[in-house]
């Protein structure tokens, strides 16, 4: 019953999706085309991270709903130029989970996961048509995927070859290039200072790492916090009706730290001395 209930609704989905792009359908979604959409696709992906962030179920069902929605949509897209459809697509992967899990799907007795790791790295290279040298661990990492997620894919590549980049003094540079930026007599040379804070976010993902913990997801909460702290900022001053631009920056900068900070958000200014 599940299963079919699967089926008809995602039979339904492309249907109406079809029915869209059709004689007769919508001439917005009609007139979309692959590059059109990209901004979309992105915009949803980031919508359901921040629904599973809120842990918000109805919110997690109605955001993923969105990205299935512009996946049938370049399916269609693709459709139509007879190039591949949503079977194809779904097929593709259904056939990569099965031959990346031999240990699951074919008589391979394979339990440590360290194994499974050069496993899946192995079939990946094989996909590629890859030979097992001459070519990069690296290769595989999207060059467009934010930086810290980016970082944190490379170090962890790093690791699996024994690897660990070494930052020991990434913080103390990072303390005397922010003392600089305070001496407008001495403004730090741009490309050096890029370099030092460059090296210094680097070491903050692998710092994450040995802890199981994902530098681009700490931001985005620390991120959240801030902005929560703000708006209620503003609350305040409406409640007392104010504006930002109606009080002085010293005024403003008080009731900011006045402002209480939620449990596990470290977002005071830095402390000058």
């Amino acid at each position: 019953m599940t299963q079919n209930r699967i089926a008809e609704a995602l039979l339904r989905l492309h249907r109406i999706m079809v029915e869209l792009r059709g004689p007769g359908g919508c001439p917005w979604d009609a007139r979309q085309d692959n590059d059109s959409l990209k901004p979309y696709l992105i915009e949803e992906t980031y919508e359901v991270l921040d629904a599973l962030d809120r842990e918000d179920s109805a919110a997690i069902c109605d955001e993923l709903g969105d990205l299935l929605l512009q996946i049938v949509f370049h399916c269609q897209i693709f459709a139509e130029r007879g190039i591949f459809d949503l079977a194809d697509v779904a097929e593709a992967i259904s056939d990569k989970l099965v031959r990346r899990h031999p240990h699951v799907f074919a008589d391979v007795d394979e339990s440590d996961l360290e194994a499974l790791n050069a496993q899946w790295d192995r079939i990946k290279r094989q996909e590629n048509g890859l030979a097992a040298w001459g070519t990069s661990a690296l290769d595989g990492i999207p060059p467009s995927l934010p930086a810290l997620l980016r970082a944190e894919k490379i170090l962890r590549r790093f690791m699996r070859h024994g690897l660990s980049p070494s930052f020991p003094d990434a913080a103390s540079r990072l303390s005397d290039l922010l003392d600089g930026a305070d001496n407008p007599h001495t403004p730090p040379e741009r490309k050096n200072a890029e370099r030092v804070l460059g090296d210094a976010l680097l070491a903050t993902v692998q710092a994450g790492l040995p802890l199981g913990l994902n530098a681009e997801d700490a931001l985005r909460n620390t991120l959240s916090g801030l902005e929560s702290r703000f708006r209620e900022l503003e609350k305040t001053l409406l409640d007392q009706g104010l504006t930002l631009e109606s009080i002085s920056p010293e005024e403003l900068k008080r009731l900011w730290e006045e402002q209480p900070v939620q449990e596990g958000y470290f977002l005071s200014s830095r402390a000058k001395t």
